[in-house]
């Protein structure tokens, strides 16, 4: 919601992300219908970004929205990586994994996408509703038994891949699918270009620069942790680059939810590293999403300094109590060092910036 754009002759449907909502299953039958009223003699464009896994729940038949919000709930809380959520979201669709090409079989289809997704995977990036699908509903139970998410799954979504998995429903389209022979994919942006971008700035202004990765992805604590020993070795030895040093990282790292605070990965990520970098070295830290919002948040990400949890402590504010509680939120508000954009109309996943002097 409040993600619009100016458009004349294209309709746009408002609808609920990261968890799917009523508006977006509406758009989604909407998409498809229209898909399927194209012929061979047609073109047909489509534009994909992160967050369309969410904002094209259309449930495969025998599922309802309600099993689906369930299931995304139960996906996004345990930690899952993104690739393992989009294996179970194509499995319980209608329209992703492939399954929109399919109804827009024989025209032809060209797809423009902006990739979200560590390692660029096009059958990852929105649930891939236009390319054909590696995953399987064996892949699909793999990950239920992996989070152990026997309980908190619907008994219709269960039933859904175990009869996949034992043959009784249709896999998803796969590479020798003569639906794709009329389908063309090209990615139009992606992390790479907004690291790259950050890092001709950041030599433009003086810093001695290294991209670490675009593909950092994992535990947000650990990835927090691993990127506040690199700065601290900058600032103690000049290893692996002299100051003034800036150091650039992108991907798409998880959190297991503990409390029932407010935040997003990348305040966390700050929130974590602000106990590393703390003392008497000139470190910032910035770890930011850009599409413009962390988690269910209006901030896009925080910042974190040297001086960040001195300042806190001044404010009686407990670093630890606001990480147990997922508070990150909150505790970055009242220092005010939340990074507040608004919508930027894209997304390519998170942007770290860690500068030393």
């Amino acid at each position: 919601y409040e993600h619009l754009a100016d458009l004349r002759r294209i309709s746009l449907v408002e609808a609920g992300h990261p968890v799917p909502d009523l508006n977006g299953w509406k758009g989604a039958e909407r998409i498809i219908d229209l898909a399927r009223t194209a012929d061979k003699e047609d073109l047909v464009i489509c534009l994909i970004s992160g967050g369309g896994s969410a904002l094209l729940p259309l449930p495969a038949p025998g599922l309802d929205l309600a099993e689906k919000q369930t299931t995304i709930k139960a996906l996004l809380n345990c930690g899952a990586t993104i690739h393992e959520i989009n294996t179970i979201r194509k499995h319980t669709s209608a329209i992703k994994g492939g399954r929109l090409a399919q109804a827009v079989y024989p025209a032809e289809l060209v797809t423009l996408i902006l990739s979200d997704v560590v390692g660029d995977d096009l059958d990852v990036i929105a649930s891939g509703p236009c390319v054909p699908d590696a995953s399987t509903f064996r892949d699909c139970l793999a990950v239920v038994d992996k989070y152990d998410l026997e309980e908190k799954l619907s008994s219709a979504v269960l039933n859904q891949l175990q009869a996949g998995a034992a043959g009784k429903i249709p896999e998803t389209p796969k590479y020798s699918d003569s639906v794709f022979e009329r389908s063309h994919n090209l990615i139009i942006g992606s992390n790479t270009e907004a690291i790259l971008s950050a890092k001709s700035e950041a030599e433009r202004i003086g810093y001695n620069t290294l991209i670490l990765s675009s593909m950092i992805e994992g535990d947000t604590d650990q990835v927090a942790r691993i990127h506040g020993a690199i700065v601290r070795e900058i600032a103690k030895t000049g290893h692996p680059l002299p100051t003034p040093a800036c150091i650039l990282s992108g991907g798409e790292t998880t959190v297991v939810l503990r409390g029932n605070g407010l935040g997003g990965r990348n305040q966390e990520f700050s929130l974590v590293i602000a106990s590393d970098i703390a003392g008497d070295n000139h470190i910032m830290v910035l770890s930011g999403g850009t599409d413009g919002t962390d988690g269910p948040t209006d901030a896009a990400g925080a910042y974190a300094y040297n001086s960040t949890l001195a300042r806190a402590a001044k404010l009686g504010l407990d670093p630890v109590k606001y990480l147990a509680n997922n508070d990150s939120y909150h505790f970055f508000e009242k220092l005010g060092d939340l990074l507040i954009t608004g919508p930027t109309n894209t997304n390519v996943m998170d942007l770290r910036v860690l500068l030393v002097r």
